[in-house]
Parts: C-alpha cells; structure tokens; sequence
C-alpha cells in the first residue's frame, strides 16, 4: 500500500514502517559486487545529507545541482535536499560542459554534486567560468582530485558533517514547514531545438502524480525495480519515487552498457525503459530464430504466433481465448518463452513501462506475445511524466498510448495539437516568462507540441507537430512513426528520414555493424573499411529489399525512395542527439548536408 505523504519525509516513514527490510540493492563505482541497504540504513543517509547540507549553508527553495550517472548516493542527496526543502537540478551524466555551464549559471547554483572522473573533470573546467559555483561534491572515491583544487571533497568527507544530526532539529522544523508549492525540481529539458528550458516541478505536481499514478499502475512491496533509465529523466524519476512511495526494492544500475547483464543477476520483477532497448531486445531474438535450422524456426515463429494471438487477438481486446489456444499458449509459456524470459533475467514480470519515443505495433505485439506485460505510455518533463498509459488488466489497443490518468484535462488544439491542464502540470519555465506566456492558452491549457486524437477512451499519438514534414507536393509526412518502422530491424541501428520540403522521402541509416559485417563475409562481400561496406551494391540492395518489406503498409508517398549508409553512429558530440537520444534533425541536415543533397541529385539524374 502506497505511503502518502510529502516527499520531504517519505523515506523516514518507509523506514518506520519497514525498518530492516531491504530498500536498495546497488554496487560502488567501479564495483562487481552487488550491496544492500535498509530502509533504515536510506532513512539514515537521507537524515545525514540533510544535515550536511544546512552545515555547508544550503538554503531553502536553494538549487542544488546533480551531475552524475544513476548511483545510490543520487537519491541520497535527493531526498536529503527535499528535507531541508532545497530544490535539486539533475543534469545528464553525458552533458557537454557547454551544457553545465549554462544550467549552473541559470539557476545559480553553489553547491554541485558529481559522479565519476568525467563529471568531475568537466565541472572543474568550467568552475572559473561560472560565478556562483563554490564547491563541488564527489560521489566516485577513485576520482583524483586535483592539487590546485581547494573547493571539492568526496561524498563520504561531506556526509561526516551530518554524521550524529547535529542539526536535526532543524531538519524537523523544515519538515513542518515543507508544502506543497514549494519546488522540488529544475529539470533542464535537453530540446530537439535552441537553448535547455528549466522546467519547474513543484512537491504538488509529484503528490498529484504518485496518487494517481498508485490508481492504475500495480507496483508494491513483492517487487524488485530496475533502475536503469537516467534519474534525470522524468519518466525513470516519477517512476522511482512512486515505486519507493509503494515500499519496493529498488536496484540502482550505475553503469547502463552493463544494464542486461544486470538484469540477469537480480532479476527484477519491473523496469521502465524506452522504445529502443526492447527494439534491441525483439533484434537479437530474431537473430537467434534466423540462425536456427528449418524445421526449428518454423517451430518458433508458430510459437509467437501462437502468443500474439492469445495476448493480443483476445486478451488485449478483453475476450477470452478459446480453450485450445489457451492450452498451446500455457505449453508456450512454460517453455520456449520461459527460455526467452530468463534469457533476459525476467522469471517473474510484473510490468514494463515503456515510453519516450513511438513504440511500433510489431515491438509491442512481440513482447506481449512472450509474456511481458509492456504498459505503453505518454507523458512529458512538462506533465510530471504520465500523461496516460495502458492498464493491466483492461482492455487496450496496440498503437495507442492509453488512457489518460486521473485528474488531468485534455482538449485538442490546432493541427490536433494534444493540450493539457491538472494537477501534475507544470507552472512553466525557470525565469522564462515570455516563453511562458506561449506555453498555455487563454484557458490555463499547457501547449505539448504533440499532435494526437481520443478514441474509445485510449489517446493515440500521430507526431510531434514541429517534426512534421510537409513534401514540395504538398504531402505530410510524420518522421518517427516511419523511423519506428524499420528500427525493427535487426541491422539498422538508427535511422534519420529527410523529407521536409523534399520531392520524395529519404534516409539516413546506420547499420548494425556486427551483423552486417557478419553478413558481408557470410555472401563474399570484400570490404576494407565500413566506408566500403556502405557503398557495397549487394548491401545496398540486401537492405533496399528488408527497408521496402517493412513499409509495406505505409502510403506511397511516405516511402523512402533513397537511403544513404553512413559509416559512423549519430553522436552527442557533433550534436545530433540529445541527452535523451532524441534526433536533432536540423543538425543532422547541416552535417550530412553533402549525402544529403546527392540521394536528390542522383534521382534528378536517373530521370529520362
């Protein structure tokens, strides 16, 4: 049963009420060996950091900064800021020191908590640069400090100021004092486009959002939740502090790159992810059934078959499965899928909630089909995270992204603009008044910049209306859903389609260098450098063949006519991506500008 109360005191009335059960399971940076921690040992640290903080001169309603990759120390310092009724500005682990500059200096903060050498490194370059910085605090031990630095300390020297409480009875007095309009967080949305807005979280929005999301989403106690997303994302953030409020244990994975064989060590019973780690998940699968013999793959593919039908033909739509095909689905269940779950470290799932980009009707219908109960949803920094989401055990449609959660209003705008108004909503952006003027209608609705529609009670998303590309024949095109499309297969790793104002749509593509090299050596294909590869002609045609399967069902002017291989990954650094792994299309179109212009030139030149 959910534990409701202001997140200022959250962990100390799980720790009264759980005492020694086991709250965090997490390894030391750098560590192989997984460690526990009590509700009581959280309660404790949570206390310490409070009191440290008041020691250092943290201020109410202060903003206090956190650059780190998801470590234990993290929500430490969380929920330890929330006591003294701090504000906390998570940044990215991956953020530019270009990025970390502007934050600090936006919200003016004084006192930064890092993670690892990089973090720290980064926020030493820049500290001369911004003016309101005083001391940076590091979690990682091993992190060499260095000889000139006289303003940073490690975590454990800084938790010694709160040791024994000294100043607990002024953590008391804020406790008491702590409401519901007081802000909780600055989140720096990362943007597609321009400068990173700072949106404001209020302790209101997350006790709106937590009760709310309690209704529907069915986590507690039983249940062992992956941390694997960035706690500076809204959606891993709301989701942690709701299944915290619901007394589960939580698993804190520092390093992502080791995030499945994590899985497959604790054996969580949930874990919230994007679209592309089960996009990664449904490829290899796939892979493993191609590598099979006949008669084995035939087996498979009929299993599959037999899951989709049972979990989404009838489930899905609230009908009961007929006997027989439930009799095949629980022989599926207990064997081949069971493989497959365990595979992954999933032999007791609960729920997967999955949001952040479109999720593909073939990725969803798959990962329901082996028994894996995915919760579709929308939601964005600006909503507190849920906006809707599928709920288990009722009725939903593959494509959709839900129903909406209580408490929220919704009303379509112009280009079927998604608009917003409730309790979880932002008040807007930090010391962005202008832009807050744009940011809701006369009536108090939020503009989200998504287009969608309402049917049978579920929302469905068409596109971001800004992503929205309209043909020079007049034709509009929408990106990511013709993206989420040909992720799905095995060898592309990403892809960027081009279109806007364009007489046809192309791409951009990076393979999956793994496989496709494999293949190449597989059919005789000679290369020297994945340059080569790219400009193969039996790779191009391999691809051209499994790109025009996959769109099928698309228009004909959706289509991409022309495609171009690229030999190097979308980076962060040139710009591309967002922390968040978002496209930022316009940079891409300014860096590929040269193979851009040629898939165009060349469809002039093939012309009679």
């Amino acid at each position: 049963m959910q534990t409701k109360c202001h997140l200022s005191v959250l962990i100390h009335r799980q720790a009264e009420k759980y005492g020694n059960r086991r709250a965090l399971i997490y390894r030391d940076f750098g560590g192989t060996k997984w460690k526990s921690a009590t509700w009581r040992d959280f309660s404790r640290k949570v206390r310490h950091v409070s009191n440290a903080l008041l020691n250092i001169g943290v201020r109410v309603q202060e903003n206090v900064g956190v650059f780190s990759q998801n470590a234990v120390e993290y929500l430490y310092t969380d929920f330890g800021a929330f006591g003294i009724r701090a504000v906390t500005v998570p940044f990215y682990a991956t953020s530019s020191e270009q990025q970390i500059q502007y934050m600090i200096d936006d919200a003016q903060i004084r006192v930064l908590f890092v993670g690892e050498q990089e973090q720290y490194d980064k926020a030493r370059r820049v500290f001369v640069h911004c003016h309101t910085l005083e001391r940076i605090i590091i979690y990682d031990r091993r992190v060499e400090i260095n000889p000139a630095d006289k303003n940073s300390l490690y975590f454990d020297d800084f938790m010694t100021l709160g040791e024994n409480s000294p100043r607990q009875s002024e953590v008391e007095k804020l406790y008491a004092e702590a409401c519901d309009d007081d802000l909780c967080n600055i989140l720096y949305t990362s943007g597609t486009t321009g400068n990173s807005k700072g949106v404001m979280l209020t302790y209101g929005q997350y006790h709106a959002a937590l009760e709310a999301n309690d209704k529907v989403i069915p986590v507690g106690e039983s249940d062992r939740i992956m941390d694997f997303l960035p706690m500076t994302h809204i959606f891993e953030r709301a989701w942690l502090f709701l299944c915290i409020s619901e007394g589960a244990e939580i698993v804190v994975n520092t390093n992502p790159k080791d995030i499945q064989q994590s899985m497959r060590q604790v054996h969580p019973t949930c874990m919230c992810a994007v679209p592309r780690f089960w996009e990664k998940v449904y490829a290899e699968v796939i892979d493993r059934i191609d590598r099979t013999t006949p008669a084995q793959r035939k087996l498979l593919n009929k299993a599959l078959e037999i899951g989709r039908r049972h979990n989404i033909e009838y489930l899905s739509k609230g009908r009961r499965p007929p006997l027989a095909l439930r009799m095949k689905y629980a022989l599926m269940h207990r064997t081949l899928f069971r493989i497959v779950r365990d595979e992954l470290g999933l032999d007791r799932p609960n729920i997967f909630p999955t949001a952040g980009a479109t999720v593909s009707a073939e990725i969803e219908s798959f990962v329901h089909s082996i028994g894996i109960c995915m919760i579709v949803g929308y939601g964005l920094t600006e909503s507190l995270a849920t906006v809707s989401a599928d709920f288990k055990g009722r009725p939903f449609t593959v494509g959709s992204v839900g129903r909406l959660i209580d408490g929220l209003q919704v009303k379509f705008g112009e280009n079927d603009e998604i608009m917003l108004k409730g309790p979880t909503i932002t008040k807007g952006y930090y010391k962005r008044e202008e832009l807050n003027k744009l940011a809701f209608d006369e009536e108090g609705f939020f503009h989200t910049g998504d287009s969608g529609y309402l049917k049978n009670g579920e929302l469905f998303l068409t596109d971001r209306i800004k992503d929205l590309f309209k043909t020079s024949n007049g034709k509009y095109i929408a990106p990511q859903i013709i993206e989420s499309k040909l992720l799905v297969d095995k060898f592309i790793d990403q892809i960027a389609v081009i279109a806007d104002r364009r007489k046809f749509v192309s791409a951009l593509i990076i393979p999956d260098y793994a496989l496709l090299e494999e293949y190449a050596v597989k059919h005789g294909i000679k290369f020297n450098s994945r340059e080569e590869l790219c400009a193969d002609a039996g790779i191009h045609e391999m691809m051209a063949e499994r790109i025009e399967t996959l769109q099928q069902q698309l228009a004909s002017y959706e289509k991409i006519k022309r495609f171009t291989l690229l030999p190097n990954h979308f980076t962060m650094e040139r710009g591309e991506l967002t922390n968040t792994l978002k496209i930022r299309r316009k940079v891409l179109n300014k860096n590929y500008a040269a193979e851009i212009e040629k898939m165009y030139e060349e469809e002039v030149e093939s012309q009679p």
